[in-house]
Parts: C-alpha cells; structure tokens; sequence
C-alpha cells in the first residue's frame, strides 16, 4: 500500500464513522420525539433506509434546534432522576432500617430470623 491509499483509507474511515455518529443521533432523537406521530417516525425512519445521506441531512436542517432542546431536556431529566435516587438512597439511616424491619416484622410480613438478619446488615 502507498502512502495515499493509506491517507485515503483515513479519510474515508473519517467520513463513514462521523456518518455512522449523525445516523445514531437522528435516530435516537426520532425516538425521543413525542410530538412526532409514529407515522412520521416511519417515514424519516424509511427515507433513512432508502436515502440515508441526503435524508440525514435533511433532518439536521429542518429538525436540528428541536434535537438540541431533546436532547437537554433527556440530560437533565436522568440527571434529577440520579440525584433523587441518590439523595433516597443515601437519607436512610441504620436507625431507619431497623424501624422498618422492626414494623415488617410486628406485621408478619418477615420472620425472626430475616429481621435479624436485616438488622445485623443494617449495623454493618
């Protein structure tokens, strides 16, 4: 191999991978489109098939700013659901967990034994 069919070989492997990133974006954000009925999601989702190049492009123009405000509104919506499960997951207290195994246990709801074993998780 010479030296650019080496460069080339870069070049096109470029193109196909960022080709390839705007592919998965338009169809991930096809996904995350609600107003977008599932017929019009056919639609794109068929020109992408039949005409990918052209229709990628297309998309980017006519649906683009609309792909950024998804895209934000998913991050900071995975970003509250973490903080909230971290800040649930993170509030209770040895003391907590032992109470609710102790009201599990007045109910029936758990054995002797299991909120023995609850509590000895809880101290550790």
């Amino acid at each position: 191999m010479s030296f650019w069919d080496i460069f080339w070989l870069i070049v096109w492997s470029f193109f196909f991978i960022s080709y390839l990133m705007v592919l998965f974006n338009v169809i991930a954000d096809l996904f995350r489109d609600r107003e977008l009925s599932g017929w019009g999601k056919a639609a794109w989702i068929l020109l992408l098939l039949v005409i990918p190049a052209i229709t990628a492009l297309v998309y980017l123009i006519a649906r683009g700013s609309g792909m950024a405000q998804r895209s934000d509104l998913a991050a900071r919506q995975a970003k509250s659901e973490a903080d909230a499960y971290i800040r649930a997951v993170a509030s209770t207290s040895p003391a907590e967990q032992i109470a609710t195994a102790k009201d599990l246990l007045a109910t029936g709801t758990i054995t002797e034994e299991e909120f023995d074993f609850l509590k000895e998780k809880a101290l550790s």
